[in-house]
């Protein structure tokens, strides 16, 4: 199938059947999945991280996928090895001519790669920042404006427009940084559900990976090894379940909170999706409810529009 678009995006908030929807069109697509969830990184994370791998088989088909399980639990992984990450592996499934499929709902790794240009990891310029600071903010202003090295020329407060210029500076002084990334125009598919009926979901899903060994799965994580403190660091569901399982927390204490804390990131992820829309990304939205068969083909429909 011809088309404008060089990868799929499936994206949404937490509990959203987003996976089986991107699996599904990889399968359709010949395609493979680019996983853009910032802890289904971690081996031995799984229940977790809703990792859905049995998701990841369609009509007996195993789906490829990437960005997952590629570090130990415990290391503290960051949106620029990520991208770097995703840089090699969208190349890979590209020369192996098969269709990218992205798919997850960590705003910042799904921003990393949709914004279109690489994060470099510049150090603080403690000098530049204290000269910026004596300017106003319409001289900041102009600074952003006029530079070519500045990707982001909207930033609305002195602290982020500080940050920008002095990023712009950074590449300006060293112009030996490799700035490359792919040009990717990629179709963005949202899945989501009425807020009642995603409060629903997250509380069953819960409840299902509770009934499949979550508390085990921590327990085994502790138990090889990684402190507490360590789990605690990556939030939800390992903080909430480290807690009880260290004392601090009884299991219906932790199950109260866990649930809420669930819903408030998913009702975050929501806002950083309409953020994104404000941004100017177009994305494509659908029913939860509605058949995978009525998903994909109304995908399918928007791939061949192009």
């Amino acid at each position: 199938m011809e088309s404008k678009y060089n990868m799929l995006t499936i994206l949404g908030p937490t509990a959203g059947g987003k996976t089986s929807v991107a699996t599904r069109m990889a399968y359709i697509l010949e395609g493979e999945i680019l996983s853009a969830d910032s802890r289904q990184v971690y081996r031995g994370m799984d229940l977790g991280t809703g990792k859905d791998l049995e998701d990841y088989t369609v009509e007996g088909k195993v789906i490829p996928h990437h960005l997952i399980d590629i570090v130990d639990a415990g290391y503290k992984y960051n949106v620029f090895e990520y991208q770097q990450d995703f840089i090699k592996a969208y190349a890979d499934v590209i020369e192996r001519k098969r269709f990218p499929v992205f798919c997850g709902g960590s705003g910042m790794y799904l921003d990393a790669v949709l914004k279109g240009y690489k994060l470099i990891n510049v150090p603080v310029n403690d000098d530049l920042r204290k000269e910026l600071e004596l300017k106003t903010d319409e001289e900041l202003t102009q600074i952003l404006s006029s530079s070519k090295s500045i990707h982001n020329k909207s930033d609305d407060t002195r602290k982020r427009m500080i940050r920008a210029i002095e990023i712009g500076i950074y590449y300006n002084n060293n112009p030996e940084i490799d700035k490359y990334f792919p040009e990717i125009n990629s179709l963005i598919i949202g899945v989501k559900y009425d807020r009642d009926s995603r409060r629903k979901r997250i509380t069953q899903r819960l409840k299902q990976r509770l009934d499949e060994g979550m508390l085990d799965e921590v327990k085994r994580i502790i138990d090889s090894g990684v402190s507490p403190e360590d789990l605690i660091y990556y939030g939800l569901e390992y903080k909430y379940l480290t807690m009880h399982l260290i004392g601090e927390l009884s299991y219906q204490e932790m199950f109260t909170k866990l649930e809420t804390a669930i819903h408030r990131f998913a009702k975050r992820q929501m806002t950083w999706f309409r953020g994104m829309e404000k941004k100017g990304f177009k994305i494509n939205w659908l029913d939860g409810y509605a058949p995978m068969r009525e998903k994909t083909e109304r995908i399918l429909s928007f791939l061949e529009k192009s």
